[in-house]
């Protein structure tokens, strides 16, 4: 099938657009987001991934960072740390108590407490209950 004339138009330059503002945009989109919050604020994006881990005293490579010693064979040069406080941040973080998630909700004991108090074992009573909001429509002969 024959194109519609006048359809094909040559792309004009746009002088007006800041290349090197496009071009980092594009790398910034281009790149992986990094979770870790500690690493991503201290990321140099001008610098290689190995460049960036070894400034924060992280280990690109396990079997680099930890080798298997080969009958007193090693001999490794100390690494210089840049940059200290991630791994510092990144140790405090870890050391933190892992909050139980076990547990029932802050509101959901209040009103289970408050069921016990007023009811005791009597479940009949509490079901008609609206909780603590208001009175509980009890039958006469129910113990509260």
């Amino acid at each position: 099938m024959p194109k519609a004339k006048g359809k094909k138009r040559r792309q004009k330059f746009a002088y007006g657009v800041n290349r090197k503002r496009l071009y980092r945009s594009a790398r910034r989109r281009a790149a992986p987001r990094i979770e870790c919050s500690h690493i991503r604020h201290a990321w140099d994006a001008t610098k290689s991934v190995a460049q960036n881990l070894a400034e924060m005293g992280l280990a690109e490579d396990p079997n680099k960072a930890v080798p298997i010693a080969k009958r007193g064979l090693l001999a490794e040069g100390k690494k210089i740390v840049r940059k200290p406080y991630v791994l510092n941040e990144m140790e405090y973080e870890a050391s933190l108590p892992e909050k139980k998630s076990n547990t029932l909700s802050r509101d959901l004991i209040d009103y289970v407490r408050y069921m016990i108090q007023n009811h005791g074992e009597n479940y009949k009573v509490s079901i008609g209950c609206p909780g603590a909001r208001g009175a509980c429509s009890s039958s006469p002969g129910a113990a509260v």
